[in-house]
């Protein structure tokens, strides 16, 4: 079975459009959205409308929840005074544009998915968050603590945790025991449409699990990262000409 998952989408219809198509090439057997849908670009409506008219399961990204809320708070965790009061503007801009329908669909969205796989006798959980299964707008990076992450998926009961966020793609493999016993894969999908990791093609995961998949093998999980190209230039664009801070036109141009 091959999984496509994708996040981060952030109202950058253009990267969404292309992050489908190159999906449909592949032909996965199931696709999962990871949440944020909007903020920080001018197309929050369409693309939630696209991932609906699909019928792709979708759970809750942090700025979903401000906007579903109405709320003036995105969770974002800024760093500088200066990046607060970017996010101020985008967060009001984006609850000035979303159409009531949509924004009813943003305050219904469930916060996790669980998929249970009963494989050579075993189960196979599968566990998709947007920040992690603590907070919606935990940051876990590449970087974070062995025993931590551990800790946060043996707490979930989960063998496979895939989560955004961060903005930045990576898979970690951790076992509970030195050298043998129960691998559990911490899986960042990355951004369709903010990247943060240098490279401003879009990023999406194909999770490869078939009837030889198993937590007791580290090795049978297989996950490719997918980078696709769409046409940054129109989305950077956009943002300039609406009142959203030319700021983050830079950020897609740099990925940064």
């Amino acid at each position: 079975m091959r999984i496509a998952l994708f996040s981060d989408i952030h109202a950058n219809l253009p990267a969404l459009e292309a992050c489908l198509a190159d999906m449909d090439s592949k032909k996965p057997d199931a696709i999962y959205c990871l949440g944020d849908l909007v903020g920080y670009n001018v197309w929050p409506n369409e693309v939630i409308q696209l991932i609906r008219s699909r019928g792709i399961p979708t759970i809750a990204g942090n700025y979903d929840l401000g906007v579903g809320r109405s709320s003036d708070d995105c969770g974002c965790a800024y760093k500088t005074d200066a990046d607060k009061e970017m996010g101020k503007i985008s967060i009001a801009y984006t609850n000035s544009i979303v159409n009531p329908t949509e924004r009813q669909y943003l305050r219904t969205l469930p916060a996790h998915i669980r998929v249970e796989f009963q494989l050579n006798h075993e189960k196979l959980n599968l566990l998709l968050v947007h920040g992690s299964p603590r907070r919606v707008n935990e940051y876990l990076f590449e970087d974070r603590e062995e025993k931590s992450m551990l800790r946060i998926m043996k707490d979930a009961d989960t063998d496979i945790m895939c989560f955004g966020h961060t903005h930045k793609p990576y898979h970690r493999i951790i076992g509970e025991n030195e050298g043998a016993g129960h691998y559990r894969h911490a899986i960042n999908t990355g951004s369709v449409g903010k990247p943060k990791d240098g490279d401003r093609r879009g990023c999406y995961v194909l999770l490869h699990i078939d009837e030889s998949a198993s937590a007791m093998s580290k090795d049978s999980i297989k996950v490719d990262f997918i980078r696709f190209d769409y046409d940054v230039e129109k989305a950077a664009k956009a943002i300039e000409g609406c009142p959203l801070p030319n700021e983050y036109a830079t950020m897609l141009r740099r990925a940064c």
